[in-house]
Parts: structure tokens; C-alpha cells; sequence
């Protein structure tokens, strides 16, 4: 029986597209769930590129009770034709029903959104992962920075402290 050989780092087939840093430092997220898109072939062309932005991006349902990635920025494929697709269209997102019915409990509560957190290809198949999430104050984006320049500083410090020992 052959061993099935385990994709790298630098295997096409599994590589990250686009990060959403933004929604890490204003929201909290809560909740994490990996879902597929439903995908036109010059998107999936254009995000092998390494071309997407999920800054303004959030996943809402419909009157159906499908969830939906809107405000998405996959920019059009410059060798496709006619058939290339338009830049910030909505994609149906593919989820569980149990996972679908989860999610839109979580965010009956207000205050609470489901936000696009990274795209990336997972055995060579587009996949996001979302994240219930809930807006950050001010004051709480400060203390965040805060407390992670306070953990550098303290790594920083036993670091040179450490060097000297030696």
C-alpha cells in the first residue's frame, strides 16, 4: 500500500489568497467555521493569481436560509473574455445545514456578524473561513495594542536577559 504523499508549504494546491487582518484588530471573533465558495472558472483563475480582498467583505443570509460572501473584491481575470466574471459579486457560500442553522442562531443576537477571515485553496478547492464576530470599541482596540506591546517588551527583555546569562 502506498504512503499518500502529504501536500507541502509549497504545494499549489494549498496556499493562502487573502488575509483579513482588518477584521482580527475591529472585531472579536467568537466562532470559526471553513466554508466553500461557489466559484466561476475566471475566479478561480484570478485567486491563483494570489489576487482577492476580503477587507470590506460579510457573509449574509437570504430569505432562502442560504448564507452569502458579499462585498468580496476578486478583481477580473486579465486573459478571460466575455465570460469573466463581475469583481464584487455575491457567492454562495457552502455550508452544513446544522452549520447554516448554528450560525444564523449566533447572530440573531445583536451586535454579532459573520465576517470573512482568510481565502485560501485546500486541496486544490477555494475555501474562506468565517468568524462570528463582534465589534471592538475604541477603547478596546487601545487595550488590545496595548497588552500586545507589553508581551513584546517582556519577550524582549527576558531575551537580552537571557543572552547575558549565557
Amino acid at each position: 500500500m502506498a504512503k499518500k504523499k502529504r501536500p507541502g508549504p509549497k504545494d499549489p494546491k494549498n496556499h493562502v489568497v487573502a488575509l483579513n487582518r482588518r477584521a482580527r484588530h475591529d472585531y472579536t471573533i467568537l466562532d470559526t467555521y471553513e466554508a466553500g465558495l461557489v466559484l466561476t472558472g475566471t475566479e478561480v483563475k484570478s485567486l491563483r493569481e494570489g489576487q482577492a480582498s476580503l477587507v470590506d467583505g460579510f457573509a449574509a443570509f437570504d430569505h432562502s436560509g442560504e448564507l452569502w460572501l458579499e462585498q468580496v473584491h476578486i478583481p477580473e481575470y486579465l486573459n478571460g473574455t466575455w465570460t469573466n466574471h463581475s469583481t464584487r459579486r455575491k457567492r454562495k457560500l457552502l455550508l452544513n445545514r446544522k452549520e447554516l442553522v448554528k450560525i444564523s442562531r449566533q447572530i440573531e443576537d445583536p451586535g454579532l456578524t459573520v465576517v470573512p477571515l482568510s481565502l485560501y485553496f485546500k486541496d486544490g478547492r477555494a475555501k474562506v473561513e468565517i468568524g462570528i464576530a463582534r465589534g471592538k470599541r475604541e477603547f478596546d482596540k487601545r487595550h488590545a495594542l496595548r497588552e500586545k506591546q507589553d508581551a513584546r517588551e517582556a519577550q524582549r527583555a527576558m531575551r537580552i536577559r537571557n543572552l547575558r546569562s549565557v
